[in-house]
């Protein structure tokens, strides 16, 4: 389901114990901060154990079910045995690119009460954590449970902690005032009204953050007169719907500009890996969408320099629509490398948006309104009415540098100003 999934939350279970289970037929429905999907059998049998109950998060690597192969898949009278032939359906099975970066053996260590999971101890055995010191640490998680973020802030102080005894110089330095870097409790009053956090919420939140935290923001903004482009869709959109029973928005003519542009300049299109550029050979553009509960998702269209705008824009109505009634599958929102979004939409001239990670660039389509603005003809310069928007366009300083930035912003303006106004679509 992508590089950067970890963890699920079990959302669903479809089958029940003792209930017979078909090859690929979904067993249960899980939800990441990308998608919602259902997980399916990777064999035939009995299901005889759910591992995790309903909104339990499951990391990498966690049995999430254990069918049994052997038994009879009539449902009338099944006896579930004690002692199975046991076919466990792990994690990491639905999310392949996770677990090649993510060990799931389970590393040598003694149990105690408290249960952790594999990704944990795994974490654990490669930083020399024994079972002594792993139970001293404070976990977040349901019952008490350490999650991979409490494993490893606890690593971040135990490090802090050897590079402070291991300085002399830091023995000069007066001590912080830790109660000042304590972020201040908001006391709600008797009249305040107290809202939790989705669960996507707080994941789009927490990518918000590591963005800002990961890359080093920095913003072009140009103007572009779309005069061209306005009288040309009105001139074509009531013949295009009546051809092909969609309507012609915007929006893929802007992909379309994207698209070839970044054709022009492939160090847009890349991604970086510590040390390494690691540039992008297919151009797959992800499109921002808001969703009706105010969260945000990002489908990819793949291969996009190669469509033609009919097919630009079908494949933009297809996933905005699959996309408001919560029907995309893993594989619409994988492996973008650029991504446009539209604030237009909300009514915005401009923004400043953040980097969808890993890529490097986003770019941000304003309103599109109607200004005076200075023509220059061969006759002399005089004002007119003009369609006009902004493009914002927010890179990655560690590798894209203002040249750049600003190049490829401006090349995106000079495609969309020379649109024919003779083209058919």
């Amino acid at each position: 389901m992508g590089e950067s999934v970890a963890e699920a939350t079990i959302t669903n279970w479809l089958k029940g114990i003792g209930d017979a289970i078909d090859l690929d037929e979904d067993v249960l429905e899980i939800a990441t901060d990308k998608v919602d999907s259902g997980v399916p059998s990777e064999v035939r049998g009995v299901l005889v154990e759910m591992c995790f109950e309903v909104d339990q998060v499951a990391q990498v690597g966690d049995t999430l079910a254990i069918i049994e192969t052997d038994a009879s898949t009539d449902n009338e009278n099944i006896e579930i045995p004690s002692n199975v032939d046991e076919s466990h359906a792990p994690l990491e099975s639905f999310i392949p690119h996770a677990t090649e970066v993510l060990s799931t053996e389970s590393p040598t260590l003694s149990s105690d009460d408290r249960f952790y999971s594999p990704l944990v101890k795994n974490i654990a055995k490669t930083e020399g954590i024994n079972l002594e010191e792993l139970s001293q640490i404070q976990g977040s998680g349901k019952d008490g449970r350490v999650t991979k973020n409490d494993i490893l802030s606890y690593l971040e102080q135990r490090n802090l902690s050897k590079i402070s005894k291991g300085n002399p110089i830091t023995s000069k330095v007066p001590k912080a005032n830790t109660e000042s870097q304590v972020p201040q409790m908001v006391v709600p009053n008797g009249e305040d009204q107290i809202i939790e956090m989705s669960r996507m919420g707080k994941l789009v939140a927490k990518h918000m953050v590591d963005s800002i935290q990961t890359s080093a923001h920095v913003q072009s903004f140009v103007e572009v007169d779309v005069t061209k482009i306005w009288n040309w869709r009105k001139k074509v959109k009531d013949d295009y719907l009546k051809r092909e029973g969609e309507p012609l928005t915007f929006t893929p003519i802007f992909m379309e500009a994207v698209a070839q542009t970044l054709r022009q300049f492939p160090m847009m299109n890349i991604s970086v890996q510590e040390d390494q550029i690691i540039v992008k050979k297919h151009i797959n553009l992800g499109m921002a969408a808001a969703l009706a509960d105010g969260n945000l998702i990002v489908p990819v269209i793949k291969d996009a320099d190669q469509l033609n705008l009919r097919g630009l824009s079908k494949r933009v109505n297809d996933l905005a629509k699959r996309a408001r009634n919560n029907q995309l599958k893993p594989d619409d929102i994988q492996g973008g490398t650029y991504t446009v979004t539209n604030v237009g939409t909300f009514g915005s001239i401009m923004g400043t948006p953040i980097i969808n990670q890993p890529q490097v660039g986003i770019l941000a389509i304003g309103a599109i309104r109607k200004v005076p603005a200075v023509i220059e003809t061969a006759e002399g310069d005089f004002i007119g009415i003009r369609h006009r928007l902004f493009l914002s366009h927010s890179y990655d300083h560690r590798v894209v540098n203002g040249a750049l930035g600003g190049q490829f912003v401006q090349a995106v303006k000079l495609y969309l100003e020379a649109w024919d106004e003779q083209r058919a679509v």
